[in-house]
């Protein structure tokens, strides 16, 4: 479940705080409290519950449509970017070891965001990306629809999104999750 601003308690202050915007759910967002550098974890995720479906909340976390979690916490303000500064590293098959991890140095006050189809396969809720990055891809519907160039140089992708890939295109999958 999303927090509101109304019974908003932070989970994870040392780390970052949602900044709740007037103009609908979808444009709040996660600041940072803290400075990271490039591949310093930012936190272990713990508190993960399965998804019961996908959802906008939801977090993929395997090759299968029904491989979903939720964060249960602040983290779900984490929005997407086509420079993302932060990613979901969902790669070890011990769920304990999950963790968010910066991508790229952080600020205090930056927005935190992750390229969602390093997670997402084929998003039930596609949108209109607003990032305004110059490597922007526009529409974005999960890396299903995503060729391996557009996929290479953001940052991270989970590896079963490239085992998928690697199926899709035909080619051999060296190391599964699958």
């Amino acid at each position: 479940m999303k927090p509101t601003q109304e019974n908003y308690v932070p989970s994870h202050p040392d780390i970052c705080i949602v900044e709740f915007s007037r103009d609908g759910q979808y444009s709040s967002c996660l600041r940072a409290t803290a400075s990271f550098k490039a591949g310093q974890i930012l936190v272990p995720l713990r508190g993960l519950t399965p998804a019961p479906q996908r959802a906008y909340t939801s977090v993929q976390c395997g090759p299968a449509r029904e491989d979903n979690i939720e964060l249960n916490s602040d983290l779900v303000y984490v929005n997407h970017s086509c420079n993302p500064t932060v990613a979901f590293d969902l790669s070890s098959k011990d769920p304990a070891r999950w963790h968010l991890r910066a991508l790229q140095d952080i600020n205090e006050g930056d927005i935190l965001t992750f390229f969602y189809p390093s997670t997402e396969w084929d998003m039930d809720q596609p949108f209109d990306c607003q990032c305004g990055d110059r490597t922007c891809l526009g529409k974005i519907r999960g890396a299903k629809y995503l060729s391996v160039q557009e996929l290479k140089g953001r940052g991270f992708i989970n590896q079963w999104i490239w085992d998928l890939v690697a199926l899709r295109d035909g080619r051999t999958v060296t190391k599964s999750h699958l």
